[in-house]
């Protein structure tokens, strides 16, 4: 057999040369936004070797099979208006852990870097002088909208795109120059939003967006249970507040090209439309 072919009996990540996970350190990992194969290659191999896994709410569980046998499982999750765990303990723990001399892997959901906490446990880690790394991973409004089969960018809808989360520190919505948003976003992406989607879209609207915007909920991003619920702006806070499951949402004209991009619901049995924007039907037509 040629060199190239692994061995059944081999771990096919060795053949990638990922760094070692060094005891005594910390790992903040992205798990994608729900389906298991979206983790990283690099976060697989840090389950494998990892001592202890800190992982938060959003995660999909079928990951922590992935574990090696032995490694303590701990659940460090934090959901709105749930009870969750302290940051503050959260940030300790993983100090306290790698001062033991344990290999520690901090596992989040989507990117630790984006809307996370990843920044604030890892400059926690620094001022305590514990080595760690970052393993970036795919996140909701990226991945998740991609199962929806809308694209965040598209040359004919959007060259610009804005991401932005529905609560600040204080759980209240943050204090935004929506005006600026409103005209320099053709398409915004929205974390954590549905509490507030319908003070967003009026803030949006009154800022001159047009309330028959497309707009959508993609409710438990590329989990089994996803669900997606089309609508406009004017309606996205009617449709937000039906919804209970963690969602993102999007606001733009390239929601619109669901109906010929949703290869999820393809694979189910339905017709895609090859011309969603109906550009080629109006070329036909002049």
């Amino acid at each position: 057999m040629g060199e190239n072919v692994v061995s059944l009996n081999r771990n096919p990540l060795d053949a990638l040369g990922l760094p070692a996970f060094e005891k005594g350190t910390v790992w903040l990992a992205g798990a994608g936004p729900g389906d298991p194969g979206l983790i990283t290659a690099l976060g697989i191999h840090a389950l494998q070797n990892a001592d202890v896994v800190l992982h938060d709410a959003l995660i999909n569980e079928a990951l922590l099979k992935l574990a090696r046998p032995g490694a303590d499982i701990v659940y460090a999750g934090k959901r709105a208006g749930k009870r969750s765990c302290r940051q503050s303990d959260i940030s300790r723990t993983l100090v306290s852990l790698a001062r033991r001399g344990l290999r520690v892997l901090r596992l989040k959901g989507g990117d630790p870097f984006v809307f996370g906490r990843g920044a604030e446990e890892a400059l926690t880690l620094a001022r305590a002088g514990i080595p760690f790394r970052i393993v970036p991973g795919v996140t909701a409004g990226t991945g998740g909208l991609a199962y929806a089969g809308i694209p965040v960018t598209h040359r004919d809808t959007n060259h610009v795109v804005t991401f932005l989360t529905g609560h600040g520190a204080d759980g209240r919505l943050p204090d935004l120059d929506w005006s600026a948003i409103a005209r320099g976003s053709p398409t915004i992406v929205l974390y954590m939003a549905r509490k507030y989607a319908g003070e967003i879209a009026a803030k949006l609207m009154d800022a001159g967006r047009n309330a028959n915007e497309a707009a959508a909920i993609v409710s438990d991003a590329t989990f089994g249970n996803q669900s997606v619920q089309v609508t406009t702006l004017a309606q996205l806070g009617d449709a937000a507040a039906a919804s209970s499951a963690p969602a993102i949402l999007v606001i733009g004209e390239n929601v619109r090209l669901r109906t010929g991009l949703d290869w999820l619901g393809a694979l189910s049995g339905a017709r895609l439309d090859p011309d969603p924007l109906a550009q080629r039907r109006l070329s036909d037509a002049s």
